[in-house]
């Protein structure tokens, strides 16, 4: 007797064995190069696990994987409330839980609101943009015109270390782009030249806090010899 006692209290209300239903649609965001905000191909998520938790549980009671297109369904529910989930991947490989809570009704056919998921190299990071300006000079030091600075190359490294990681053009607007940065502090920076073409360096720096964001740098404006 109190065996069975036992077994009556811990029954939850949630659960399978009754005659409701959840269904939906999962879709990935595959971000394969950096768009903030994001505007990658939006996909069906086919063979996507997603994963159903019955009441106020710690762990899922349930789980289904998403067809081709992209589609679930949990059946035989009772009534209660549920929450949904299927997972974003960063680029790190760490996963993120992206939910959608519900309250099912007895018999209830239930279409939960579209799951979005992230995934791709570029998730999980963050983009500096910015641009070079350059004036050029004659051999007296006048200045012969300005422009965007074409094919300049310009330099990313972090605060406080000794050498660069990455480099890249501008280009013919000059704008430059460096992509998939993780959170901290950055040097951008290039070189302007004295009247005697010695180098000088032309930087700014800027701290990336978040990921899925674009950074913007100060314009760096450089001189050249023409």
């Amino acid at each position: 007797m109190l065996a069975l006692a036992m077994t009556i209290g811990c029954n939850k209300e949630e659960g399978s064995g009754g005659t409701a239903t959840i269904e939906g649609q999962v879709f990935q965001i595959i971000h394969d190069d950096d768009h903030y905000p994001p505007t990658a191909d939006t996909l069906p998520a086919v063979k996507q696990d997603v994963f159903l938790v019955y009441g106020s549980d710690t762990y899922f009671g349930d789980d289904a994987e998403t067809d081709e297109n992209g589609s679930y369904r949990f059946r035989y529910l009772t009534p209660g409330h549920y929450t949904v989930y299927a997972y974003s991947e960063l680029a790190s490989g760490e996963k993120i839980a992206i939910k959608k809570q519900v309250t099912l009704q007895r018999g209830e056919h239930l279409q939960v609101e579209d799951l979005y998921i992230d995934n791709g190299k570029a998730y999980g990071t963050s983009m500096v943009k910015g641009w070079v300006k350059a004036t050029y000079f004659d051999k007296n030091g006048n200045t012969v015109r300005t422009t965007w600075g074409y094919d300049q190359r310009v330099y990313i490294q972090r605060l406080n270390e000794e050498y660069y990681f990455n480099d890249t053009r501008v280009g013919l607007n000059g704008v430059f782009y460096f992509q998939k940065l993780q959170p901290g502090r950055y040097v951008v920076y290039t070189f302007s030249q004295y009247l005697d073409e010695t180098l000088y360096p032309v930087c700014d720096t800027l701290t990336v806090e978040e990921p899925n964001c674009t950074y913007l740098a100060d314009t760096l404006n450089i001189r050249i010899k023409a």
